[in-house]
């Protein structure tokens, strides 16, 4: 019997999703409405439904999400909404009696967790958090590796994780720039890479420390290093003509007819200037956490990197496991959704304490976010994995331990402490 899935946020994400329901999953997945704050928005949606060989379906502004579930009978919400509105939709929709697949992160802060997590005990729903990362190959195959005690017990971790001056920088033109909105790429992009931690591990983070600045965008850096031509926005300045950084909506028909046609309802710009005032995350970021298991994580993160990708390394008490992975970048709606995050290269190296190095063998994986993306959708509404023995599926559990993290390294960015997790939010 097919599933019925209603959307709420039809923007870049959402495409992902109801791309896949209509082209590769048609047999066990049904798409009955979108929901959205602008309609020109909603409307390019049922032109990519129509392009599809799909029929329109119901389309409903958000101030009637009610109305869309009680009309539309969904058996599941997708939320891609901005990440600070995910818990309202998840909340509501989880009370009208409905499962929830909700992009990350889960949402921003602890009071927000808190009433998902009030919702699912007092509704009995299911929320799922996709995280496309876990169903990478090489991911899998490091957890495959750490279960199986290649290097002992895991003592402590390094990873570096690079968001180049493409895809890095997009942060900073659109609505993830304003920390009330995203909390900050600690919260919005590293719920990635901590989930990832969590999962390679099979822990979860017990006390966290973290020291992060706007160093490199925003107007006063460029300022500091001799810029003298600025603007709000890309569409019509001559400044921006020339700019590496700047986002020419006009001149991507997807991008223009998504944000710039939408501007008359809701003014929002998705080509602001990344070197403008008004930034409030930041851009370089160290993290220090401890885990239940004892393991130590030293993470950074850097957002206007030469190259996209991460290398992590784990020693443990029989060696060490080194991972490179080389992914190529991309910008949010601006090309082909099954290249964003596509590999570049992949290795794993694993040297015992008395052995010889040796590269480890990765199964071949193909599509966005390291080949993560079909395994995850046919996870979500296809056959699934069975019984998956990596346990890959991510419940609001994995989606709080994932946020936590980036929650609890906002706390002590702010006052300089130590913070201990469960003082912050006990899951």
């Amino acid at each position: 019997m097919s599933a019925k899935y209603a959307l709420i946020g039809t923007g870049g994400r959402a495409i992902f999703f109801y791309t896949a329901i209509v082209k590769e999953f048609s047999a066990t997945a049904s798409l009955v409405a979108f929901c959205d704050t602008n309609q020109t928005r909603l409307d390019y949606a049922n032109t990519r439904l129509e392009s599809l060989g799909h029929p329109k379906i119901p389309t409903y502004l958000a101030r009637d999400f009610e109305r869309m579930i009680a009309e539309t009978k969904p058996d599941e919400v997708i939320v891609t909404t901005i990440d600070r509105t995910h818990n309202i939709y998840i909340v509501r929709a989880l009370e009208l009696g409905c499962n929830v697949i909700t992009e990350k992160p889960m949402t921003i802060d602890a009071p927000r967790c808190q009433e998902i997590f009030d919702a699912v005990e007092r509704t009995g729903k299911k929320v799922r958090v996709t995280f496309n990362y876990r169903y990478a190959p090489h991911n899998t195959k490091i957890y495959e590796l750490l279960s199986a005690g290649a290097i002992g017990e895991v003592n402590s971790i390094h990873f570096e994780w690079l968001l180049n001056t493409q895809h890095g920088a997009d942060y900073y033109r659109r609505w993830h720039r304003d920390k009330r909105n995203s909390g900050g790429l600690l919260v919005h992009k590293s719920t990635h890479h901590f989930d990832l931690v969590n999962f390679w591990l099979g822990s979860r983070p017990e006390s966290v420390v973290a020291m992060g600045d706007l160093r490199f965008y925003g107007r006063e850096n460029a300022e500091r290093r001799g810029e003298t031509k600025f603007y709000s926005r890309a569409f019509g300045s001559k400044n921006a003509e020339d700019d590496h950084f700047a986002l020419h909506l006009d001149k991507n028909p997807q991008l223009k007819a998504m944000y710039l046609d939408a501007e008359h309802e809701d003014s929002y710009y998705r080509d602001q200037s990344v070197f403008g005032d008004g930034i409030s995350i930041e851009d370089t970021m160290g993290v220090m956490v401890r885990y239940r298991s004892g393991a130590v994580l030293t993470y950074s993160l850097t957002s206007y990197a030469p190259w996209e990708g991460f290398r992590v390394m784990f020693n443990g008490s029989k060696g060490r496991l080194e991972v490179e992975v080389v992914e190529q970048s991309y910008v949010n709606s601006g090309g082909e959704q099954a290249l964003e995050g596509a590999l570049e290269s992949r290795s794993i190296l694993l040297r015992p304490l008395f052995g010889k190095p040796e590269e480890v063998e990765i199964p071949e994986g193909s599509g966005g976010h390291g080949g993560g993306d079909p395994q995850l959708l046919n996870d979500l509404f296809g056959d699934g994995p069975g019984d998956d023995p990596y346990r890959r599926a991510a419940s609001h559990v994995d989606g709080a331990l994932s946020i936590l993290t980036g929650i609890c390294a906002n706390q002590s960015m702010r006052t300089g402490q130590v913070v201990r997790v469960d003082d912050v939010f006990k899951v």
